[in-house]
C-alpha cells in the first residue's frame, strides 16, 4: 500500500469511528436521527443537541487529540532515541503532571487551576531533567544521561505525588486525585479544548515536519552531522514539541498510559520506518484507538470506566506480544 493511500485509509477509518462515537453511549441516538440533525440542524428530540454538542463532541475531539498527540510524541521519541521501548513520559512529563494536578486538587482549585498546575508540573519535570542532563552529561553519552535524568525525575515526582496522596483527605481529596490519575474524558468541554488545541497544534505541526530529519538521525549522530543536521537543535525541538503536546493532553484527560508506547509499534508495523509516513499514521492510529477506548469506557458498564484502565488492559497484552515477536526475531537472526 502506498503512503498516500495508507494515510487516506487511516483518515477514513478515524472519520468512521468518530461518527460511530456520536450515537454510541448510554443515551441512545439512532443513526437516522444523528444524520438528520447533522444535515438539517433539526431534531425532534430536545436532548439530542445537548448530548451531541455538549457531551459527545467535546469527548470526541479530546480523545482524538489525546490519542494522536501521545502516539505522535511516542513515535518521535522512539525515532530520536533510536529505542522502540521509549514512551512520551520518558523524561518525567506524566509524573510531573500528576503531581501538579494532585497539588491543585489538594488546594481545592477549580478545573482550570487543575489543568494549569498539571501542565506546569509536566513541563517543569522535563525542564529539570534537561537541566540535570546538561549539567552532568558533558563528559558522558548525552542520550543515556538524558534518559537516566528522566528516570530520576519520574521517581522524584512519583514520590512527591505519593506524599500528597498520603496527606489528602481520604473521604474527599484522595478519591478525586486517584480518579484523575486514571484518566478520563468525562469532563471535557469545548471551552477547555479551545485553550488547549492552539498549544497542541504548536507542538504537532513541527513534529510532522521533521520526519526526514528523524530518518537521518536514526543513522547516528556522526552521519546526521555529515548530512548537515544540527543534532543538538533537533533533540531540543523534538523534546520541546513532544513535551508540549503530552503536557497539554494530560492536563485535559489525566494520565493515560500505553498509548504513546504501543501505538507507534502498530503504526510502524503497517507504515514502515520512514518517519515522513510513520508520524502522521501514528497520529491517526492513536486518535482512532483512543476514541474507540473512550467509547468502550462509557458504554461497557452502567458506570463509566476510566479510559486509562481500558488502554492498560488492551495495551499490556499487545506489548507482551510485540516483545515476544521481537525476541523471536532476534533469536532467529542469531541462529541464521
Amino acid at each position: 500500500m502506498s503512503a498516500r493511500l495508507l494515510i487516506v485509509t487511516s483518515l477514513f477509518v478515524l472519520a468512521a469511528a468518530a461518527i460511530l462515537s456520536l450515537f454510541v453511549g448510554r443515551y441512545q441516538v439512532s443513526p437516522a436521527a444523528l444524520f438528520r440533525y447533522l444535515a438539517t440542524g433539526y431534531s425532534s428530540d430536545a436532548n439530542l443537541e445537548t448530548v451531541l454538542l455538549d457531551i459527545r463532541l467535546p469527548r470526541l475531539i479530546a480523545s482524538v487529540a489525546a490519542g494522536g498527540a501521545l502516539s505522535l510524541a511516542g513515535s518521535a521519541y522512539q525515532g530520536m532515541f533510536r529505542n522502540p521501548m521509549v514512551s512520551p513520559d520518558i523524561l518525567g512529563v506524566s509524573s510531573g503532571a500528576g503531581f501538579g494536578a494532585a497539588l491543585a486538587i489538594l488546594l481545592s482549585l477549580p478545573p482550570a487551576g487543575i489543568q494549569l498546575f498539571s501542565f506546569s508540573g509536566g513541563v517543569t519535570a522535563v525542564l529539570v531533567a534537561l537541566g540535570i542532563a546538561r549539567t552532568i552529561g558533558r563528559s558522558h553519552d548525552a542520550t543515556l544521561v538524558l534518559v537516566l535524568s528522566g528516570i530520576i525525575i519520574s521517581s522524584l515526582f512519583g514520590a512527591l505525588l505519593s506524599l500528597l496522596k498520603y496527606a489528602a483527605d481520604p473521604d474527599d481529596k484522595l478519591p478525586a486525585i486517584i480518579y484523575w490519575l486514571m484518566g478520563s474524558f468525562a469532563d471535557s468541554s469545548m471551552k477547555d479544548l479551545g485553550l488547549i488545541i492552539p498549544l497542541l497544534l504548536a507542538g504537532v505541526i513541527p513534529l510532522m515536519l521533521v520526519g526526514w530529519r528523524l530518518n537521518v538521525l536514526s543513522f547516528g549522530d556522526e552521519e546526521a552531522r555529515s548530512l548537515g543536521i544540527n543534532t543538538g537543535l533537533m533533540r531540543v525541538l523534538v523534546i520541546a514539541c513532544a513535551t508540549l503536546v503530552s503536557a497539554c493532553m494530560i492536563a485535559v484527560s489525566g494520565i493515560i498510559g500505553w498509548v504513546g508506547l504501543v501505538v507507534p509499534h502498530l503504526a510502524r508495523f503497517v507504515a514502515g520506518p520512514d518517519h515522513r509516513v510513520l508520524l502522521p499514521v501514528s497520529f491517526l492510529f492513536g486518535g482512532t484507538i483512543m476514541l474507540c477506548a473512550d467509547v468502550l469506557a462509557r458504554s461497557l458498564l452502567p458506570v463509566e470506566i476510566p479510559v486509562g484502565i481500558i488502554t492498560a488492559i488492551t495495551g499490556a497484552p499487545f506489548f507482551l506480544w510485540f516483545l515476544k515477536q521481537s525476541t523471536a526475531a532476534a533469536w532467529d537472526s542469531k541462529r541464521g
